[in-house]
Formats: structure tokens, C-alpha cells, sequence
């Protein structure tokens, strides 16, 4: 089965857990996600399935949106509910309008420690085993983009707010820092993906769901059209006579995209052959080939 699929992940879950799912469900070996979400998270998780799994490498820097709330009055080890709190409990009362100013403080380009539990890599080994262990990681800031980070509403010890963020950034590191630059602890109470690039949760399906359609063999159904997949490269619809060569990898003429970096190439509307680039002038070669000669 060749496809992507948008999944609304429910909590509990590792996003592994959701791939494992996924392949026994559609009983497809290759299946890849689009970007891990934490386990306390919900939302949107694109599957890339079968050939379609090649299509990853396009999504490595996806932005990505979510929506959540923050929880003030502690901190906690992984700054998120799940951790256990690193001091006592506070009586706090936090304002939308302290909020809203201070929120200003993590937009644009910031350099961001990612959490001690995380799958941050030191010396080879993850830092979330380091931390169970009792170590602390030593992490490195890194720089990240926060394009929106607007709280939405506030009742004093609680805040909800939406984000739009680049690939690599922690919106528990946000919740965390956001109450260190408060001068209390606070952390990331829930978190919802509403979209990775150009999927969003109007398209997710849940497990339940997808193992009733596969039952009834209407699986292809809940996938992605693929002109829906990869905007941001134009599509063209490949003439019939080059559809073999295509197929087997070779190059062909595109006049019309002579000045497009990649290209989308399909036959007829729904089968997507190959993403192209473009070699010299108006000749494409395959960078990857989607179907089978």
C-alpha cells in the first residue's frame, strides 16, 4: 500500500506505537511517521506508506502548529504532566496580560535547550535514559523558530495557547522557560498538533476508525490525494509515450518547469510517479521514483 496518512494520535501512545499499529492494520511492513509526538500528546501524524515512504526526506524541517494549555505553580523534571515536580507547589494567579507580554520573549528565532528528557542525542545515547538514570544530559541550546506563540486565554493558574513553530522546537522547553521568566515554575499540561506543513487535523483519522474501513476494504479511501501532497512543487502530468522511462528512472523534457528547482510527475490525476530534478534547461531526472516499472 503506497499513501500517506494523516492520523489523530491519541494519548497515551508513542508515535512507534502508532506505526506498529498502523502496519498491522493495513499489513504494510514499510510505514513511517512525519515527526514524533510525546506520548501526553495528541494530533496530527502523518504516515508515509510503502514506495511513499521515500517522500520523508521532503518533510525533515516541517513546520508544524499545535495548540495546548500551560499548567503554573510547578515545575516538573520533563516539563510536561508526566514528570514528577521539581519543588513545591505554588500559589500563583497569572494574568493574561503578563502572559501575553511575556510570550513576546519566545518569538522569532531563539536559542532553545531542548528538555533532559528528550531524544536528544549525547555521545550516541538518548537523554531521557541519561535522566532516568539520575544524570543530567549535557544538552546544547540550539536555534529554533517560533513563527506564533499566542496565549489564547488564562484563568489564573492555567493558559491556553496556539503556536506555530520549525521543525526542532519543544513546546515543553517553551512552557518550562515561560515560567522561568516569571519567576515560577510552570509546565506543559496538554499539547495538540493541528497540522505538519500542509496536513492538518480536519484530514486525521482515528485508529478505530481505520481499522473499520480496512475491514471493509475501503483502506485507500483515508488516504491523501497525492496532488495534495508536497505543494510547494509544481505538478505536471506526464505524456504517456515518457511514463515507461519515468517509471525506470530516467530523465525527460518538462518546457514548461524549466525554472523549477523539483517537480511533482504524474500520470493522469492520482498517480504520483516520481519527484524530479530539474538537471539542466528544461531536463528532469527522477530524485525518487514512486511506482514499480
Amino acid at each position: 500500500m503506497d499513501g500517506v496518512l494523516i492520523i489523530d494520535k491519541p494519548a497515551g501512545m508513542t508515535s512507534h506505537d502508532v506505526v506498529a499499529r498502523v502496519r498491522r492494520i493495513t499489513g504494510e511492513k514499510a510505514v513511517g511517521h512525519l515527526g514524533t509526538l510525546d506520548p501526553m500528546a495528541t494530533g496530527v501524524l502523518p504516515l508515509v506508506l510503502g514506495r511513499f515512504t521515500r517522500l520523508a526526506q521532503f518533510y525533515n524541517d516541517a513546520d508544524k502548529r499545535y495548540e495546548g494549555t500551560i499548567r503554573f505553580g510547578w515545575a516538573t523534571d520533563t516539563y510536561d504532566a508526566e514528570g514528577e515536580p521539581t519543588g513545591a507547589p505554588q500559589e500563583v494567579e497569572v494574568t493574561l496580560e503578563q502572559l501575553t507580554q511575556t510570550a513576546q520573549c519566545f518569538v522569532g528565532k531563539i536559542e532553545q535547550m531542548p528538555p533532559p528528557f528528550s531524544a536528544k542525542k549525547i555521545a550516541g545515547v538518548p537523554a531521557y535514559r541519561l535522566a532516568r538514570k539520575g544524570h543530567e544530559p549535557a544538552l546544547k541550546a540550539k536555534q529554533v523558530e517560533v513563527k506564533e506563540f499566542e496565549i489564547t486565554s488564562c484563568d489564573g493558574t492555567r493558559a491556553n495557547f496556539k503556536s506555530w513553530v520549525s521543525s526542532g522546537t519543544y513546546l515543553r522547553s517553551i512552557a518550562h522557560d515561560l515560567g522561568q521568566n516569571l519567576g515560577i515554575g510552570s509546565h506543559l499540561a496538554e499539547l495538540r498538533r493541528t497540522a505538519v506543513r500542509e496536513f492538518t487535523i480536519d484530514e486525521a483519522h482515528r485508529l478505530e476508525d481505520m481499522e473499520q474501513e480496512a475491514a471493509a476494504g475501503r483502506l485507500n479511501d483515508l488516504c491523501i490525494h497525492p496532488r495534495l501532497v508536497l505543494p510547494e512543487f509544481p505538478a505536471v502530468t506526464a505524456p504517456i509515450e515518457t511514463l515507461a522511462r519515468i517509471r525506470n528512472g530516467g530523465a525527460v523534457n518538462l518546457p514548461e518547469f524549466s525554472k523549477a528547482a523539483l517537480v511533482r510527475v504524474f500520470a493522469g490525476q492520482r498517480e504520483l510517479l516520481a519527484i524530479a530534478r530539474r538537471v539542466a534547461g528544461t531536463l528532469f531526472h527522477p530524485k525518487i521514483v514512486l511506482t514499480g516499472s
